[in-house]
């Protein structure tokens, strides 16, 4: 595809996504498939969008000494610029009167000669001064705002949390691209065999320590690795595998998974489970239910039933202490995956966690008396935020003397994992930058038998 179609493209994207609310990756999915991209195009218009999306403030930043403020700019126009300049600042391979040149010719495709003359004007000036320094920025929380593009309340609560180093290193990581994981069906191959096979192939690849069934994918495009393709590979971030890994299921056990698609700790579970026993397993959507089924078809593995349910109703479909475990990983804010789908920190606020926390606590409260006595509950979220983790387990041992955090959780930890920044009393809380995995939370309740 012609450069400037591909941008055209990635401009369209940007346009919904930072203006209508869609997803980044839904619609560069789209875009691939219906537009019969090559490799090459499908990397740098993935690289274009993220990009642009990730760097969204420090853009606005940029841009701000360069445009009157008082000219209000075309939804269009504001996006064709941020795109122009993260390629400018951030994308070395292409010169910047290439990128100057093409983005004049789409302004004056969707616009007129006054905006195609604006375009050219902003441009040139930004190449011929540069681009300002955010690191000049005195106040510590707007300069880690700005300089990684997070918005300023979320910098603030995570310091309040966490601290101004740790907030940092976070907020940096989430700027960069994360290694693709993969989980092996062991009823299949083994995971040294599937590594054998990989590395014969030509990819760069090595074990992950977060789970035996788990491996790192440094390089080689693993979607059109035969493997994976017939069904011996699943992609799973290795910080979900340790989810399915800390259950701790046994074959015959009843599970129930409450919160289940798309699927990948489901089917983890019943890999665990050599295929042998019961997962029920549940969510909000029948379509997304049916995603679960689907996966279950491809990895062959028939244990699994799923269905569309609220969880906390699911006591009108089971009697109590049913399960030997139990999984909820909640819905939760995603600020633990902001690499992958960086448009969400835009999108959040303070209200949303406030209520999220709500719903899972709900949640809790709805499937913990459908767990046998001394069964296992294990609570997951994929994102940094107390108010959905620590604060929701704490409040729930409050009101249920029955159940307790389960002591072993931290002795079964990985032995990378014993000792980090996030281990708490309440859990583990592991933060992107630590070991290159999405940030999630994790811990594991007991129900005593008393």
């Amino acid at each position: 595809m012609a450069k400037n179609l591909l941008r055209s493209t990635a401009l369209d994207i940007l346009i919904r996504v930072g203006e209508g609310g869609g997803f980044s990756h839904l619609l560069i999915d789209h875009a691939i498939k219906n537009k019969g991209l090559s490799e090459k195009d499908q990397s740098l218009l993935t690289e274009m969008v993220y990009g642009t999306i990730q760097r969204k403030l420090t853009l606005e930043y940029f841009l701000a000494g360069f445009v009157d403020q008082k000219k209000k700019l075309s939804p269009w126009v504001k996006w064709l610029l941020y795109l122009s300049l993260y390629q400018m600042k951030y994308l070395d391979k292409v010169p910047d009167h290439a990128i100057i040149h093409e983005s004049v010719e789409i302004s004056k495709k969707r616009g007129h000669k006054g905006i195609a003359s604006l375009v050219n004007g902003v441009l040139r000036s930004i190449q011929r001064k540069g681009f300002p320094d955010p690191a000049k920025i005195t106040d510590p929380t707007k300069r880690i705002s700005i300089e990684t593009s997070h918005p300023s309340w979320l910098i603030e609560r995570w310091i309040k949390m966490y601290g101004t180093k740790i907030t940092e290193e976070m907020c940096q990581i989430n700027l960069t691209h994360k290694p693709i994981s993969v989980r092996v069906q062991p009823m299949k191959l083994s995971r040294q065999e599937a590594i054998d096979h990989l590395v014969n192939n030509g990819f760069d690849v090595e074990p992950s320590f977060f789970s035996g069934q788990g491996i790192i994918v440094n390089k080689g495009n693993i979607l059109r690795s035969d493997l994976f393709k017939n069904g011996f590979l699943t992609i799973q971030d290795q910080s979900s595998m340790l989810v399915t890994e800390m259950l701790k299921v046994e074959k015959g056990m009843t599970i129930l998974d409450a919160c289940s698609a798309p699927g990948g700790k489901t089917t983890h579970i019943a890999e665990k489970m050599s295929n042998v026993g019961q997962i029920h397993a549940y969510d909000l959507h029948d379509k997304k239910a049916k995603l679960v089924t689907k996966k279950a078809l491809e990895l062959e593995l028939s244990i699994i039933s799923s269905k569309q349910a609220d969880s906390r109703t699911l006591r009108s479909l089971h009697q109590e202490e049913t399960f030997d475990r139990i999984l909820l990983d909640a819905p939760c804010s995603g600020l633990g995956v902001l690499r992958s789908k960086p448009d969400i920190k835009y999108h959040k606020s303070e209200q949303d966690i406030k209520q999220l926390s709500l719903i899972q606590l709900e949640l809790l409260e709805s499937v913990s008396s459908l767990l046998k006595k001394d069964g296992k509950l294990l609570y997951s979220t994929c994102t940094v935020d107390k108010n959905e983790n620590e604060k929701v387990i704490e409040e729930f041992l409050l009101k249920h003397p029955e159940y307790e955090i389960d002591q072993e959780f931290y002795q079964e930890l990985p032995e990378n994992l014993k000792d980090t920044e996030g281990k708490t009393k309440w859990g583990l809380q592991l933060f992107p930058h630590e070991c290159n995995t999405d940030g999630f939370f994790l811990t594991r309740l007991k129900k005593n038998s008393q």
